[in-house]
């Protein structure tokens, strides 16, 4: 491969693929700290001249990661559906960029090619792409889940209804839950990140949350976000577990960080299968992802951040998911330094998942030390919800006391749905509409019927 570019009468040439794909990312602050960032405007100019020319065929045989020592490079080319890359396959990565923003590409012809491409193929044709351009394909895509309801459908947004406690008090959590169910939020997930990660508290927590669910009626799934070898313990002494969560990352050694393999996650799947607790539908995984991660665990081999998130979700595909969502802001200022760094990450982790036909959300967030603001969070959502998103996350007052980030409101959920027209999910309206939801004066039957003071 000749991977070399002249730009304004300089020339530029970069040692594999690897420096490709880093160099030529926008800017942002963790390929910088990782020494792999382009190191001038022009130089990322020439590396995305080289994407443009390269054969999508020369990213599926030239792997960023060693097959012979990753097994989530193994993973991603084994699996490798080549029917489906087949009408791809004579492209370069500028003419996938070209057709994707073409008529052609619409929601069947998208779902059709998803297994044929890449992490990395998608990571590519990314870098070559505005923001606009990330919305406008993103949004043709469509990808529906279901487990107590359906997610994903056309002119539909759902919300992870988020009501952690620094103290898991059960009371606090529902007060929470009642605050999120009478704006309309909760239809993709009402899920816990516990203080404590007991099985003793999760436990609790789970049979607390079921408790409510089945008090209200509510057609939707509960969570408690703990790690997947709890999970299967909490299965194993009959927890009502509706979803099996875990975080992943994009190299074999990112997640073994994590204390997971993928062996691992096909054993949680079939455990979360054989309880066949949905209605509607089988779906019982929940992944999260978020750019910086395998960076932070130093286990990035040398790739830039983005295409490690690609690659990551191409961890969740393989387990047909109910959910996946990124967090985009929540590591910190060494991997996305501001509000405009953060923004580009959303769109691109969303639009990365949406091509490789993943359920994709978004925790819209940051922490209290980046260079963003609120203003920033109700840009990108509002971008989001344009580009089809499939769910984000809300927490009360859009401040998660337990974790300390800043993410969306329940009102933010609220106000995206007004301005846009979109909907929550189909039976989960229908729920809000048969409760009368829309009247505050209902929160103090709501109250009573979860036990709290009216």
């Amino acid at each position: 491969m000749a991977l070399r570019a002249v730009v304004r009468g300089e020339r530029f040439a970069f040692a594999d693929l690897r420096a490709v794909l880093a160099a030529a990312s926008p800017e942002r602050s963790g390929d910088q700290l990782a020494g792999i960032a382009a190191e001038s405007a022009s130089q990322r100019v020439a590396a995305r001249r080289v994407l443009m020319d390269l054969p999508l065929t020369d990213l599926l045989d030239n792997p960023p990661v060693p097959y012979e020592t990753d097994e989530v490079t193994r993973l991603i080319v084994d699996g490798h559906d080549a029917a489906a890359f087949a009408p791809l396959r004579a492209m370069t990565v500028g003419d996938l960029r070209d057709w994707l923003l073409s008529p052609a590409a619409d929601a069947v012809a998208l779902a059709g090619v998803a297994r044929g491409l890449t992490p990395e193929m998608v990571a590519a044709v990314s870098k070559l792409m505005r923001n606009q351009d990330l919305i406008r394909v993103a949004r043709k895509a469509r990808v529906t889940t279901a487990f107590r309801n359906t997610i994903g459908g056309a002119g539909r947004l759902s919300s992870r209804l988020q009501p952690n406690h620094p103290a898991d008090d059960p009371r606090g959590i529902a007060v929470a839950v009642l605050d999120g169910l009478l704006q309309g939020a909760g239809d993709a997930v009402i899920g816990i990140n516990p203080a404590s990660d007991s099985l003793a508290n999760g436990h609790d927590l789970l049979v607390a949350l079921d408790e409510m669910r089945q008090a209200l009626a509510i057609p939707t799934q509960t969570c408690v976000l703990t790690h997947v070898t709890n999970a299967l313990e909490l299965v194993g002494r009959g927890a009502p577990v509706d979803l099996i969560f875990q975080s992943v990352a994009g190299s074999q050694a990112a997640n073994e960080g994590f204390g997971i393999t993928l062996s691992l996650l096909a054993e949680a799947r079939e455990a979360g299968l054989s309880l066949k607790r949905g209605t509607v539908g089988q779906d019982v995984m929940y992944f999260e992802t978020g750019q910086g991660s395998a960076l932070s665990a130093e286990a990035h081999h040398g790739v830039d951040q983005q295409t490690m998130e690609a690659r990551a979700q191409g961890v969740a595909r393989a387990f047909g998911p109910l959910l996946v969502n990124t967090v985009v802001g929540f590591i910190g200022p060494e991997y996305l330094y501001d509000g405009k760094q953060i923004i580009r990450a959303g769109l691109e982790d969303h639009f990365c998942g949406k091509l490789m036909g993943l359920p994709m959300g978004v925790d819209v967030c940051y922490t209290n030390h980046v260079e963003a603001d609120q203003d920033d969070m109700d840009t990108l959502a509002t971008l989001l919800a344009q580009a089809g998103v499939g769910f984000l996350i809300a927490v009360p007052g859009a401040d998660d006391v337990m974790l300390g980030y800043q993410s969306l409101a329940f009102e933010d959920i609220a106000y995206l749905r007004e301005v846009t027209g979109l909907r929550p999910a189909p039976e989960f309206e229908r729920w809000l509409q048969d409760f009368g939801l829309d009247a505050r004066a209902d929160a103090v039957s709501l109250a009573r019927r979860l036990g709290l003071p009216a």
